[in-house]
């Protein structure tokens, strides 16, 4: 099943952590090819990581915040950060994951930013540095831990914690009288109002993160139960089955496309944003799905006509943030693996991240670091301040969650029953187990 991802989800899912990173089209950072005789003598660390998806000459935020805590390194350690990048042209038919799983293996670099699905194949076969030692390790919040810990080593750190929502239109539920729904049947109670009132397509989706819905469901009470290590053990066992958990999710989205509240077959075709976005900003589709950054971003959602809320996804728990997990990893045995990291713990310290944080204003992986969020983000991280959420991402998990939870939904929009959909789960975590 991870074998036939597409480059999209990849760089969907890590666009979200970094925007994504890089706005040059270059291999590699173009000034540091121009240093003094004196400069080149310095120590190297090299890092690799996704290239921007499109408009690779449009300024970026998110590259203008990570550049800043990699210069704060690079001064205070007195090294080089040479960055190396992926483009689907240079790699062609190899997606991202791929060509990570490649060069880490082969210690072709020292740091990489990996996908969780990535994290837990090289955690799992000794590829990554246990970064827990890390001076700075101690200030993360315990969410990180739990979802970068593969066998009892954390193998990756993210600079920023992602959160997905379902994006509002206010003042289209204040039109029509409607509350903001908190679980299943609440949510289709609005799609229906919605639909009645003329609106055709209630709910805009893409190809990408529908999964969002079912991960909410699946796993409210797993993770806000207080069982969380018991019931995750149960599942590694083969004690519980995932098709189990997933079931319901499947099931309620299964009811939304028989009800037309979303179009299958757009949203089987439809990248992130650019499908419904259109839609979404023109009043016409009241409801769409996004990660926290789109709120802040007037490329995404970050300015509207209207009154917008970021709201959790409905379960039997209420609203629920769903939280994937990208991180910054250490190879191993990489080359320069000390100097790499001394790198990622400057910056991972809260210095950097408050500084990440203040100039991206998004949720630090640090428990000292807090940032004032844009009133539209303020129900999602409310919730989030509760201690309220679901891990979209889960390397102590032995089947990985986001990407192939993403990839079954896909499945079911193309026309696959839900017991098929089950029966995939049921296959994946077979196979995790053999």
């Amino acid at each position: 099943m991870k074998n036939k991802k597409m480059q999209g989800w990849t760089v969907a899912c890590l666009m979200a952590v970094t925007a994504v990173l890089f706005s040059a089209c270059s291999v590699q950072k173009g000034p540091e090819n121009l240093l003094s005789e004196s400069t080149e003598k310095k120590r190297t660390v090299n890092l690799f990581s996704p290239m921007e998806k499109s408009m690779p000459n449009a300024v970026n935020v998110a590259r203008t915040a990570a550049d800043l805590t990699v210069a704060m390194a690079e001064e205070k350690l007195d090294v080089i950060v040479d960055y190396w990048t992926y483009t689907a042209k240079d790699y062609q038919d190899r997606n991202y994951d791929e060509v990570c799983l490649d060069r880490a293996r082969n210690n072709m670099d020292d740091i990489y930013l990996l996908n969780p699905d990535v994290i837990l194949k090289l955690g799992a076969e000794g590829a990554l540095m246990d970064l827990s030692g890390l001076d700075n390790a101690g200030n993360l919040r315990e969410i990180i831990r739990v979802a970068n810990t593969v066998d009892g080593k954390l193998v990756a750190i993210p600079q920023e914690v992602v959160a997905y929502g379902l994006f509002v239109n206010a003042d289209l539920f204040k039109q029509y009288d409607l509350a903001f729904p908190n679980t299943p049947e609440e949510f289709l109670e609005c799609c229906r109002v919605f639909k009645e009132n003329g609106i055709e397509t209630p709910v805009g989706a893409n190809r990408w993160w529908l999964e969002t819905f079912v991960l909410a469901q699946a796993y409210a009470d797993l993770y806000n139960g207080g069982n969380t290590q018991a019931e995750i053990e149960a599942l590694n066992s083969g004690e519980t089955r995932y098709s189990d958990y997933m079931r319901p999710g499947f099931e309620f989205l299964k009811t939304m496309m028989d009800l037309g509240y979303i179009d299958a077959e757009k949203a089987l075709v439809s990248e992130a944003i650019e499908g419904e976005g259109t839609d979404f900003l023109a009043g016409k589709t009241p409801i769409v799905m996004a990660y926290w950054g789109a709120a802040n971003t007037e490329t995404a959602y970050g300015k509207t006509d209207f009154e917008m809320q970021v709201i959790g996804f409905p379960s039997s728990r209420g609203q629920m943030p769903v939280m994937p997990m990208t991180g910054w990893a250490v190879g191993a045995n990489a080359k320069n693996r000390e100097d790499a990291a001394k790198v990622l713990d400057i910056i991972i310290s809260d210095e950097a991240l408050q500084l990440f944080a203040e100039t991206n204003r998004v949720i630090s992986p640090s428990k000292n670091v807090k940032v004032d969020c844009v009133p539209a983000l303020q129900p999602l991280n409310d919730r989030i301040e509760e201690g309220i959420y679901v891990l979209g991402s889960n390397a102590g998990m032995n089947v990985e969650q986001w990407g192939n939870t993403c990839l079954i939904v896909r499945q079911l929009l193309a026309g696959a029953s839900v017991e098929e959909c089950m029966e995939a789960f049921d296959e994946l975590q077979d196979a995790a187990m053999e």
